[in-house]
């Protein structure tokens, strides 16, 4: 079984083309990585999420530690047998859900003490916990446990959170190495904190890569402190990270989120924003956002777009999709959701293609030059 490793192999500016081997097969970066967190790509089939593009998905460890159970899923022969999803899977470490369970946990050094959404029992997520979780699940990847720091912050607050998370990264990584159900091949990443402050970012960076980790993710960001913001900081951080390990920006984004990351060094990316908008019949385009509830669809039968390699962009007209979605029929939910991944993946490839051409400028002048143009004329 092959060890997990990072191959880059084409720069243009900060945008980077690599490959992520892990035992289950390559990641091709820049990758988006669709969201399956309860085991599922919600409203898909893994065989539509394999073939729109997709070489990652994620699964989130507090959801699934919560139902079926970690040690039911391992029982079972582990996440990727239960999924059916042969690939590679990278968890998340169950952090970001239980922070954001105000008034249903309590934080300590220790680790966070909280009640499941589910049916109000009692559990407890430390950085051990967590590795165990993920390892049982038999993820390729996995997430240190983090405070994912809230926003707005001040600095004093920033800087007690990312140390928080430092000291936690130690004993995840310390959890991870001493694992008894960790596999050959599987690898740990940890998490940059520090908000928007660039010398809390740097010094995060630095603890994380004093510890040593497969990969680097950027968290505490698309909380609401706005592209610009966002940006800004990937510019102060990205230059810091290693330059010989994935670099994962956790949640984000919109197709412009994503190209704008690229172009400032990310490498992976997760986001539900596909398929939850997807569900509610907001579909992603090259001509940017269509909104299929919106009446002057009822009697367009043009696809979405007739130059899709996605069936349902290609094939289905947008009067059916608007039928679809106006009636609450579920397959409209799954076209949709389907059109919306094959989109992410496939602005990812023509991203891998034009860094390995080196014309990623010019890629990018094209991406905005057809979003701002919009959707196509209403009939």
């Amino acid at each position: 079984m092959s060890s997990f490793s990072f191959t880059l192999k084409a720069t243009d500016g900060a945008a980077r083309n690599g490959t992520v081997h892990t035992p289950r097969g390559d990641i091709r970066t820049p990758a988006f990585m669709p969201v399956g967190t309860a085991a599922t790509v919600k409203a898909l089939y893994m065989d539509q999420v394999r073939d729109a593009g997709a070489d990652v998905i994620l699964g989130n460890t507090y959801h699934l530690m919560l139902r079926p159970g970690a040690e039911e899923i391992h029982a079972m022969g582990g996440l990727h047998r239960f999924a059916n999803w042969p690939y590679p899977i990278l968890t998340d470490s169950g952090g970001f859900q239980v922070m954001s369970l105000t008034g249903l946990r309590k934080m300590t050094e220790e680790g966070v003490t909280f009640s499941s959404h589910l049916d109000g029992s009692k559990h407890k997520l430390t950085p051990e916990r967590s590795i165990e979780i993920q390892c049982l699940l038999g993820s390729d990847i996995q997430m240190q446990l983090d405070e994912c720091t809230p926003f707005p912050a001040t600095h004093e607050e920033a800087a007690k959170s990312m140390e928080l998370s430092l000291r936690w990264a130690q004993r995840s990584r310390d959890a991870f190495l001493g694992q008894p159900f960790r596999t050959e091949g599987q690898a740990l990443f940890g998490i940059v904190q520090g908000s928007v402050y660039p010398d809390l970012r740097a010094r995060s960076i630095e603890g994380l890569t004093r510890i040593g980790f497969e990969g680097y993710s950027i968290g505490g960001l698309a909380v609401g402190e706005g592209q610009e913001a966002m940006l800004r900081v990937l510019e102060s951080t990205t230059p810091l990270m290693p330059k010989d390990r994935p670099r994962y920006l956790m949640g984000v984004g919109t197709p412009d989120d994503l190209v704008e990351s690229v172009a400032r060094g990310v490498d992976m990316f997760d986001c539900v924003m596909p398929t939850r908008n997807g569900r509610h019949g907001l579909a992603f385009t090259r001509f940017g956002k269509i909104n299929l509830k919106n009446a002057r669809h009822a009697r367009d039968t043009r696809p979405l777009d007739e130059t899709s390699d996605c069936p349902a962009a290609r094939d289905y007209s947008r009067a059916y999709l608007h039928h679809l979605i106006k009636s609450g029929e579920m397959l409209g939910s799954m076209l949709v959701s389907w059109i919306n991944v094959a989109y992410y993946e496939a602005l990812m490839g023509d991203m891998r293609a034009a860094i390995a051409e080196q014309r990623f400028d010019a890629f990018v002048r094209q991406f905005k030059k057809e979003q701002a143009a919009g959707d196509i004329p209403p009939l």
